[in-house]
């Protein structure tokens, strides 16, 4: 039990550390996303408002089955459609959603979930334990990280309102694991579940404040208000809180090109665009009808392939890696030097419980000459390097482009592959398709989380890495932890299945007649509204 305590105590402490961190963070833009949701607007009675609001994405999303993705933009539209038991406040606080309360045991092995009463599901069914039970089994089974991190539990009912979940060992970090925006445990009617397949469910029916209406292929998602939808008593905060929706419709565009997205911002035929190209920042911020946010948005991380081709050689990996000029890969990315850092860290640098500079020696060496040295020392007899890339991101695109210059230079023989997103998600799990891939990944709030060490992502799997992992969630201290994560770290580097290329912060923007627009790790579009 004073583990348990302990390790709480350290969850708290690490909570605590990130909103601290986070409020003394310079800003990219004029206006945060705080400043956004204190700011009041006073208007006379006479404003009216329009029924809809529409979003600019950059990319079809692969799926809306929200345990079966790590896609932003496909957990961003999720978000509207699905709940969880527990979600994260602006204070990274996981939160009752769906359930009431818990009750933990005292050896930190049973977590006993009280559900909220009269929660209808959009197909007008109530949510009882049975739908609770069968979508967080699946969800054990399906999702990367569940798997990794809640190895051997079960869900199981205990009456109509009470679900019980039982671990085969005590962990701190349960509730965050749980509420995690990646791969989210979406609460679904249990007879959906049953029909999943490997594909994922065929029906996307949840509890949040908007129902799907349609999905036109290569065009649009569009989202309707659920009028039953029950919203939680508590101010809205982060992803938790209480939800409303205050238009009718809500559409998802598709929209690939850049340009397009930010002059249909800029005419008002979209209300929202996520993913502002960094190039276009200057342009879109001096726009006095935009509104620009900047938030901490995620480390831009390559990563090799450890178990198919050339680059299974560790060797190979290491000779690569002392060739990348990571700044060059950086401002191509990005542009703007205040929009980047070059960092080797894994985890938010901002993150103070979890900054460390391991590795650093074997990172931004951009040492071609060596790097010829280390690949003939290794054997490499120009065999093929296959990048995969799409180009619905740009940064992910352009960083491809500057490491295919760049291993050119080494002389290795280099060929990029390039794919719509969900077609890129899709070829990244066959390893015999691809030897690197860059991708903008988000940051988690503990290293257990993070894709790099997540075995489904890009196939790494190593018993010390796991071995590390499982210290990390035990470790009884604050400072105990670091210095696992450190040496976790560290052996990342050591033996390189992915590296850091640096951090980038993201932009979205809005125009200046929406309220209530928020962004916490991502646009969140519930008690936002639009003015005619």
């Amino acid at each position: 039990m004073k583990l348990l305590r302990l390790s709480f105590l350290f969850i708290v402490a690490s909570l605590l550390v990130i909103l601290i961190s986070c409020s003394n963070q310079d800003s990219a833009s004029e206006k945060s996303a705080t400043e956004q949701k204190d700011e009041t607007i006073n208007h006379t009675d006479d404003v009216e408002y329009i029924d809809e609001l529409n979003i600019a994405i950059t990319a079809q999303p692969p799926t809306l089955d929200p345990s079966m993705t790590v896609s932003q933009v496909a957990l961003n539209a999720a978000s509207n459609i699905f709940e969880t038991l527990y979600s994260l406040n602006e204070t990274y606080e996981p939160v009752p959603m769906l359930a009431k309360s818990v009750n933990i045991s005292n050896d930190g092995k049973k977590y006993t979930f009280e559900l909220r009463e009269g929660i209808m599901f959009h197909n007008g069914k109530e949510m009882t334990s049975e739908d609770v039970v069968a979508s967080m089994n699946r969800w054990l089974e399906t999702s990367s990280r569940a798997k990794s991190l809640l190895t051997d539990a079960t869900f199981e009912a205990e009456d109509k309102y009470t679900v019980v979940l039982n671990l085969e060992q005590a962990t701190s970090d349960v509730l965050i694991i749980m509420a995690t925006k990646a791969q989210f445990p979406a609460i679904m009617p249990v007879e959906i579940v049953e029909t999943a397949d490997a594909e994922g469910v065929h029906e996307y029916i949840g509890t949040g404040p908007f129902k799907l209406e349609e999905w036109k292929q290569d065009q649009y998602i569009h989202l309707v208000k659920y009028d039953d939808y029950k919203p939680i008593d508590i101010e809205a905060s982060g992803l938790a809180g209480k939800k409303e929706a205050l238009v009718d419709h809500v559409y998802y565009h598709f929209v690939t090109d850049h340009a397009t997205r930010i002059s249909g911002l800029q005419a008002g035929q979209y209300d929202i665009a996520d993913s502002i190209p960094l190039e276009n920042y200057e342009l879109i911020n001096d726009d006095e009808n935009i509104e620009v946010y900047a938030y901490d948005g995620g480390a831009l991380t390559a990563f090799y392939n450890t178990n198919e081709g050339i680059l299974a050689k560790e060797d190979i990996r290491k000779a690569i890696t002392t060739g990348l000029d990571m700044e060059a890969i950086l401002i191509a990315s990005f542009v703007h030097d205040n929009l980047y850092t070059l960092d080797p860290g894994y985890m938010n640098p901002a993150q103070e419980q979890w900054r460390t500079d391991a590795g650093i020696d074997t990172y931004n060496l951009g040492d071609i000459e060596k790097a010829k040295q280390l690949l003939n020392e290794a054997g490499y007899n120009g065999e093929k390097v296959t990048l995969l890339t799409t180009k619905d991101y740009g940064e992910m695109y352009a960083a491809t482009l500057v490491i295919q210059e760049q291993l050119r230079k080494m002389d290795v023989n280099v060929d990029v592959e390039v794919y719509d997103f969900p077609t890129f998600m899709d070829r990244k799990e066959d390893y015999n398709n691809w030897d690197i891939f860059v991708a903008s990944t988000g940051y988690q709030l503990t290293p257990p989380q993070i894709l790099a060490v997540t075995p489904d992502w890009a196939g790494f799997e190593h018993p010390k890495a796991a071995e590390l992992l499982l210290e990390i969630r035990s470790a009884a201290t604050a400072e105990e932890a670091k210095m696992k994560w450190d040496e976790l770290q560290q052996f990342l580097y050591e033996h390189l299945p992915s590296t850091v290329l640096g951090h980038y912060k993201s932009l979205v923007a809005s125009t200046n007649k929406v309220e209530g627009f928020t962004v916490f790790e991502a646009p969140i579009v519930w008690n936002t509204k639009v003015m005619k």
